[in-house]
């Protein structure tokens, strides 16, 4: 094994927010990094670590469970001034009128800041710890390891493209954060103030980027220069930054809401639109003509390499391009032999007649942008209704369902869910894509609602957030693998609890877990076989039902986000198979209530803890 180790390193701007895991290989290749790196120190830092780690090994219990629960919330508060945008959408308002530091020279600081802190956690012995804080302690060293490991691959150089960026940052973020005093619009403007700086450094990493030959595909970048032009155009009044202007708290003063509006739209006008206009040029004279030719990640350097690396990092396991391909093509084949059956009871003799039939069902097309909200509201209504049957633990934070931002809705999938904040008195919001709504479809409406709302995303992150006696990352993790797996378990959980009575939404049902089966074929089809984005567009449109607008922004999803759509299908699988592994081993002893609640009450985890935590439930039921 060969071990490469580094003085600094360098973190994705986009996924700082993110709390990723890390292989077990990779786990134990840097802690043997980590030893080595100790006796590049010099000999007076060398004698103060090795004294440290020695006395954190002599240490009582009591003391030793008091030094890993201070370097928690050391790390944690790091990583709210690391990210004050996150802290402010988290309720936590110490920083609210910073801005994140978008220089490669944070972003080393950064890494070397996370070495100390791993050295720390690895000499604090866990000789006696609580299961909790075994694997609290196990995931915080992981997530260490995997983002020194991510430096290698330079993400920060490749912070932008259709999906989002610093563009879309600060206009999603207006609308998230609470403006109930003065001193939160104060900090507003200030951050409004600071945001040209930012724009500056993002261009300069851009341009780094280029320098390496690590950018994103060139079509992509045209559709994220559409929508920086959309933002850059318009009026300070009609900007989304100027939002929090729409509607002021009674306890602030006429003269002072004035004051706020004139100040706030000055910013907007004299220095955040401008450095939109110049992002905009950066990307149309030189960022675009410099975007690669081909859509797989495959063709950056260490291409190949860095796709296994996403590949762990979102599944959480050690599968090859090759087995998760593979895989993909049997799921394919299984959903589409139960889909037949349906097809067949509704009268068609194959799934290509029945597909053809959808287009010009009109029961399937929304009657209008507001029939299509309220389908998704129904949905998740009825679905409430059926939650305490299913789970002994119900969230407290309430959810909303909301028309997507206009400014987004071109290039982002039919739904998504942005997690709430019980500190901020932020709800969960399950976001419906109204663009084009002409063209789409209800199909899978029923399926989606289920996946981005409840029991899906809303149940997780809501319950994540309300743990109690965990630190405070481990209720804000978010390991795709889990986070997905369950939203697309809860998609099959609706069957499960009676739903999906009309055969069209059901059939819609087996569909989206169809298109979860394209996504293991087309993303390492692409990324890792050389596929073409007509390739991925031709499966697509062979094997699923989808409506054209989904399909189209799908596929740019997946080019865009190298191995974050493995994770849906491999995490619902894993889930899948714990909860029979729990019914074979219980028996009339199983009750599924408490089997959700064990998979949710400790919040995301990587899929291999999460099926320990599982097998230690089973032994203890028994």
């Amino acid at each position: 094994m060969t071990v490469q180790c580094r003085a600094s390193g360098r973190l994705n701007t986009l996924n700082n927010m993110r709390i990723p895991t890390v292989s077990r290989t990779a786990f134990a290749s840097f802690l043997l990094c980590s030893v080595f790196s100790a006796s590049l120190l010099t000999p007076a830092q060398g004698q103060a670590q090795s004294l440290q780690a020695s006395t954190l090994q002599a240490q009582s219990l009591d003391d030793r469970r008091k030094a890993l629960d201070a370097l928690f919330s050391q790390y944690w508060d790091a990583v709210m001034e690391r990210s004050p945008e996150w802290a402010s959408e988290l309720g936590d308002k110490r920083f609210n009128d910073k801005i994140s530091d978008h220089s490669p020279k944070a972003a080393n600081a950064w890494i070397e800041h996370e070495q100390g802190l791993m050295m720390r956690l690895a000499a604090i012995d866990p000789a006696g710890f609580t299961e909790e804080e075994k694997t609290s302690r196990e995931m915080l060293l992981r997530d260490f390891a995997q983002d020194i490991e991510a430096e290698d691959f330079k993400e920060w150089e490749m912070p932008m493209n259709q999906m989002g960026g610093i563009y879309s940052q600060y206009p999603s973020l207006a609308g998230e954060l609470t403006f109930s005093t003065v001193k939160d619009y104060d900090d507003w403007i200030a951050r409004l103030r600071a945001l040209p700086d930012a724009f500056d450094q993002v261009i300069a990493n851009l341009g780094t980027g280029i320098d390496d030959g690590r950018v994103p595909p060139k079509y992509l970048l045209e559709k994220t220069l559409e929508q920086v032009k959309q933002l850059a155009g318009q009026k300070p009044e009609d900007s989304p930054l100027a939002a929090p202007l729409k509607k002021f708290p009674a306890s602030i003063p006429a003269a002072e809401q004035q004051r706020i509006q004139d100040d706030t739209l000055e910013v907007i006008a004299k220095r955040v639109l401008p450095a939109y206009q110049r992002l905009a040029r950066f990307l149309e004279v030189s960022y675009i003509p410099a975007g690669r030719a081909e859509p797989g990640i495959w063709s950056i350097p260490d291409g190949k390499k860095y796709y296994l690396f996403l590949i762990r990092r979102e599944t959480t396991t050690e599968m090859t391009p090759e087995q998760i391909h593979q895989i993909g093509l049997d799921e394919v084949k299984r959903d589409e032999t139960e889909m037949l059956v349906i097809a067949q009871k509704l009268g068609f003799k194959d799934l290509a007649s029945f597909r053809a039939s959808l287009k010009e069902n009109p029961k399937l097309k929304p009657a209008s942008a507001d029939a299509l909200l309220a389908t998704y509201k129904d949905y998740a209504t009825a679905m409430q209704a059926k939650l305490p049957s299913l789970f002994g633990h119900l969230p407290k934070n309430p959810l909303e369902v909301a028309p997507m931002p206009d400014f987004i809705a071109k290039s982002a999938p039919p739904a998504y869910y942005d997690p709430g904040s019980p500190e901020a008195g932020r709800p969960g919001k399950l976001w419906v894509n109204l663009e084009d709504v002409a063209n789409r479809s209800l199909l899978n409406v029923e399926a989606i609602s289920y996946h981005e709302g409840v029991p899906g995303h809303h149940l997780q992150f809501s319950l994540a957030q309300e743990q109690q006696g965990v630190p405070a990352f481990r209720r804000h993790a978010e390991y795709t693998a889990y986070v997905e797996g369950w939203a697309l378990y809860s998609e099959r959980l609706g069957k499960d609890a009676g739903f999906y009575q009309d055969p069209y939404s059901d059939f819609g049902r087996l569909d989206a877990d169809l298109w979860r089966a394209i996504r293991l074929v087309v993303d390492t089809g692409v990324h890792s076989e050389h596929w073409s984005r007509q390739q991925v567009l031709d499966y697509f449109h062979a094997h699923s039902s989808l409506d054209e607008p989904t399909i189209q922004s799908e596929t740019d999803r997946y080019i865009a986000w190298p191995g974050q759509a493995l994770a849906y299908k491999t995490g619902q699988m894993k889930i899948l198979a714990l909860r029979e592994k729990s019914r074979q081993a219980l028996g009339a002893k199983f009750d599924i209530k408490a089997f959700h609640d064990t998979v949710l009450d400790a919040g995301a985890m990587p899929l291999d803890l999460l099926e320990e935590r599982v097998s230690a439930w089973i032994a203890s039921q028994k």
